[in-house]
C-alpha cells in the first residue's frame, strides 16, 4: 500500500499529537498545506523568530514537540535567534524548512539553500535533508523521536517542494522511551553525600519544572532540610519561593556565588549547570570545604562542571530514586536553615512622577491569581521581579535560558494557546518587546486573554547597569541605548490589540485588576523610573 508523503506525514503528525502549525509561508511550502486538513491549525506569525518563540512556548507548556514550517535560507535565518533560545530552553520542536525542487537544486534557484542541514547548527540536535521524496515521512518521525528524548530540543528537516506529492510507503509510529534514569552507583554517591552532610544547599535549575519534578525536589529538600536556591539565569523556577527552606537566586557571577554558599558543606545541582557565569571570575568555584555534587539530563553540561561528582539522567526519576532511599534518622535532628527576612513594602515615591519597577511587582503579586502564568522577557528587572513577585506553583514561570531577547511575547502567545484555562501575563521591557512586537498580532487573531505589561524606562536598562563591568564611569554615555518616543499604545492597536498607558500609581491596581479580567489580550503601557 502506497500514499503520498503528505498524507504520510500529516498521518504522523495526527499520531504523535502535533496537529497545530506555527507557521510563516513561503512558495516552497505551499505544497504541505494543499487541502488543508480540518482537524489541523495553523498559527502564522508575522516573521520566523514569532514562529519559533510562539512554537517555544506552547510545546514547553503542552510537554511535547511542536511542529514548525519555516521558509527555505531565509525563514531559517530570520528565526536563528530563538532557535538558539530553543536550543537552551531544551524545547522539543520539529522544524521543517522549505526547499526549491529537487530537478532544479542544480542550477542554485531562487529561494533555494544551499548547505540547508548546516545553517542551523549547532543548535539544533539534527538537522536533514533526505535523500529521496520516500524518506522524508521516515525522517520527520525520527526527527520527532530525537527531539523528545533528553535532553530535548529542536530538530529540523529541509523538504523540497515537489518531495510533498510523490509516493512512499506509510510510515507507522512507534514507542520510543523519551527518558534516562541515572546510574544508580553515581546516584547511591550522591545519595551518600546528602545524607552526611552538616548543611546542604540545592541549587535547582530549568531542568526541574521541565521535567515536572517540582513537587519530588520539594519533599527531598524537606527530607534534608537544604537551603534551596535558583540557579543563575534559570529559565523556569523549580521551587515555590514563599517556603521556608527557599533561599533566593544566585547570580551569574563566580565569586558572588561563592560568598552566597558559603557555610554550606554539600552544594547539590539539581537540574542545573554548576554554574552558569555571565563575566569572567577567578578563584573557587564553591566554598571552601564544600563537596560539590550533580544531577542533569545533559551529559554536555556534566562533562564540563568544575568537579565533584555527576548524575547524568531525568531529574524526576533521578531525585524520585533519591527519595526511594531510607532516610537516616539523623536527618531529624538536622538544623534548619534561617529563613529569608521579609521584604520592606514599596510605597510610591511621593517625589517622582513615575513608578519604581518594585512598587508595580509588588502591585501585580498582589492582583494577581498565583496560579496565573508569568511570562518573562525584561533583564534589567528581573532581580526586582524575583524579589517582589514571587513564582509559588509549578509551571506558572516562564523566560529565556539563552540570554537571547525577543522570546518573551511570542512565547506568552503559545503558552496561552497552549493552556487555555490560565491567565498569562507577558511581562516585558521596551527594549525586549520590540524584537517581536508583531506577536500581538497573532494574540488579537487568535483572541487569548493575555494581559501585556510593558516596563517602559525608555532604554537599555541592562546595558547601561552592567557597563561598569567594562570600565565605563558613573554618568559616562553609553552610546545606543536610549530608546525615546516609542508608542506601544499605537503599536498594539495598530495590530488589533487593546492598550492602556499607566503613569499613576494611585491608578495602577485598579487597571491591572481590569486587564487581568479581559477576555481579549490587553496591552499595559506602564512608566517606571
Amino acid at each position: 500500500m502506497t500514499t503520498t508523503v503528505r498524507e504520510a506525514v500529516l498521518d504522523l503528525l495526527r499520531a504523535f499529537n502535533m496537529t497545530t502549525i506555527f507557521g510563516n509561508p513561503g512558495s516552497t511550502e505551499l505544497p504541505l498545506f494543499l487541502d488543508f486538513p480540518n482537524d489541523f491549525r495553523y498559527v502564522l506569525g508575522l516573521q520566523e523568530s514569532v514562529v519559533v518563540g510562539m512554537a517555544d512556548g506552547y510545546a514547553q507548556a503542552t510537554h511535547n514537540a511542536a511542529f514548525v514550517n519555516l521558509h527555505s535560507a531565509a525563514g531559517v535565518g530570520h528565526a536563528m535567534g530563538n532557535i538558539f533560545t530553543a536550543h537552551k530552553n531544551r524545547t522539543p520542536m520539529v522544524i521543517t524548512a522549505g526547499q526549491q525542487a529537487r530537478s532544479i537544486l542544480p542550477f542554485d534557484p531562487f529561494l533555494f539553500s544551499s548547505q540547508a542541514t548546516e545553517l542551523p547548527k549547532p543548535y539544533v540536535k539534527w538537522s536533514v535533508e533526505p535523500a529521496r521524496a520516500e524518506d522524508v515521512p521516515l525522517a520527520i518521525a525520527r526527527a520527532y523521536y530525537i527531539a523528545m528524548q533528553q535532553p530535548r530540543g529542536p530538530v529540523l528537516v529541509s523538504i523540497p517542494a515537489d518531495d510533498w506529492a510523490r509516493e512512499c510507503e506509510p510510515v507507522s509510529p512507534r514507542r520510543v522511551s523519551t527518558e534516562t534514569r541515572p546510574e544508580p552507583q553515581v546516584l547511591a554517591a550522591i545519595g551518600d553525600a546528602l545524607d552526611a552532610a552538616k548543611r546542604p544547599a540545592f541549587v535547582v535549575g530549568a531542568a526541574v519544572d521541565r521535567d515536572q519534578a517540582w513537587n519530588d525536589v520539594v519533599r527531598l529538600a524537606e527530607r534534608h532540610n537544604a537551603a534551596v536556591w535558583v540557579a543563575p539565569m534559570s529559565g523556569r523556577c523549580g521551587f515555590p519561593e514563599d517556603h521556608r527552606l527557599f533561599a533566593g537566586f544566585l547570580p551569574a557571577m563566580r565569586e558572588k556565588i561563592v560568598a552566597l554558599l558559603a557555610g554550606h558543606d554539600l552544594i547539590f545541582a539539581l537540574g542545573a549547570p554548576a554554574f552558569t557565569y555571565h563575566v569572567e571570575g577567578a578563584g573557587p568555584h564553591v566554598p571552601g570545604g564544600a563537596q560539590l555534587v550533580q544531577l542533569i539530563e545533559d551529559p554536555g553540561i556534566a562533562a564540563w562542571a568544575p568537579e565533584g561528582t555527576s548524575a547524568v539522567g531525568g531529574i524526576r526519576l533521578g531525585v524520585q530514586d533519591l527519595l526511594a532511599r531510607p532516610a537516616p534518622p539523623a536527618l531529624a535532628q538536622r538544623e534548619r536553615p534561617k529563613p529569608r527576612a521579609p521584604r520592606a513594602r514599596i510605597e510610591p515615591d511621593a517625589t517622582g512622577p513615575l513608578m519604581s519597577v518594585a512598587f508595580v511587582m509588588q502591585t501585580l503579586a498582589e492582583v494577581r491569581d498565583p496560579h496565573s502564568i508569568v511570562v518573562e522577557e525584561a533583564p534589567s528587572s528581573r532581580p526586582v521581579m524575583q524579589a517582589y513577585l514571587p513564582i509559588l506553583h509549578s509551571e506558572t514561570f516562564y523566560t529565556m535560558c539563552s540570554g537571547g531577547l525577543g522570546h518573551g511575547l511570542p512565547a506568552a502567545v503559545g503558552v496561552a494557546l497552549a493552556k487555555p484555562d490560565k491567565k498569562v501575563i507577558g511581562l516585558l521591557g521596551d527594549g525586549s518587546s520590540m524584537y517581536s512586537i508583531q506577536a500581538l498580532w497573532s494574540a488579537a487573531q487568535l483572541k487569548l486573554p493575555i494581559t501585556f505589561i510593558i516596563l517602559k524606562n525608555r532604554r537599555y536598562a541592562a546595558l547601561q547597569e552592567f557597563a561598569p563591568t567594562f570600565g565605563f564611569k558613573p554618568g559616562e554615555t553609553l552610546q545606543g541605548t536610549d530608546l525615546p518616543e516609542l508608542d506601544f499604545l499605537a503599536l498594539a492597536k495598530g495590530q488589533g490589540c487593546d492598550a492602556v498607558n499607566v503613569h499613576d500609581a494611585a491608578q495602577l491596581a485598579s487597571v491591572l485588576q481590569g486587564a487581568l479580567r479581559s477576555p481579549r489580550p490587553i496591552l499595559l503601557e506602564v512608566d517606571v523610573a
